[in-house]
């Protein structure tokens, strides 16, 4: 089932990249101070919009996920360390 999730989800992702590089093929300057890049609209456009993303997966990492688990973490040891020992008979 996830399989097919992904690869439905990865054909409309590369059919939509498609479209959006042929819609706007023409050429714009993009200038990032110490090198002058020439490349096709659609290109910068899919481009910074993978940057955006794996910049909002990051930051969602690092100021929800990863304090969560460290508490989780914490409150485990504590746990761990304020129960008392099981007994065997």
């Amino acid at each position: 089932m996830y399989k097919l999730f992904f690869v439905l989800i990865a054909i409309l992702a590369v059919g939509g990249g498609l479209l959006i590089g042929t819609l706007n093929a023409q050429r714009v300057t993009l200038d990032l101070l110490w090198v002058q890049l020439d490349w096709p609209l659609g290109l910068v456009a899919v481009a910074f919009l993978a940057l955006g993303v794996l910049l909002g997966v990051a930051a969602t990492w690092v100021l929800q996920v990863w304090p969560a688990r460290l508490a989780l973490r914490r409150e485990r040891s504590a746990r761990d360390a304020t129960s008392p020992p099981d007994v065997e008979s």
